[in-house]
């Protein structure tokens, strides 16, 4: 499986919501990068996908993006194919 990152606040309930869908396909380990507590982070993020809000998702190489493009992906059926590469 793929190591999966994901940008995120300790008060955003969409990181949660995806978290929780992301341990419910069999992803056990998700390496998560604080901006709240790591500020310069949100920088980094924003320069990597163009994008401002959390959660910001990343699987292997691959830039999901937030909660709403992952529930997408997972309704399509793409979501086990992604996590198996």
């Amino acid at each position: 499986m793929p190591k999966v990152i994901m940008y995120t606040t300790g008060f955003c309930p969409y990181c949660k919501m995806a978290e929780n869908l992301l341990r419910s396909r069999g992803v056990q380990e998700i390496e998560k990068i604080r901006i709240d507590l790591e500020p310069d982070q949100r920088g980094e993020m924003m320069n990597k996908t163009g994008r401002r809000t959390v959660p910001q998702i990343y699987i292997g190489d691959i830039h999901v993006g937030g909660y709403d493009d992952l529930t997408q992906l997972d309704q399509k059926g793409e979501l086990a194919g992604l996590l198996a590469t």
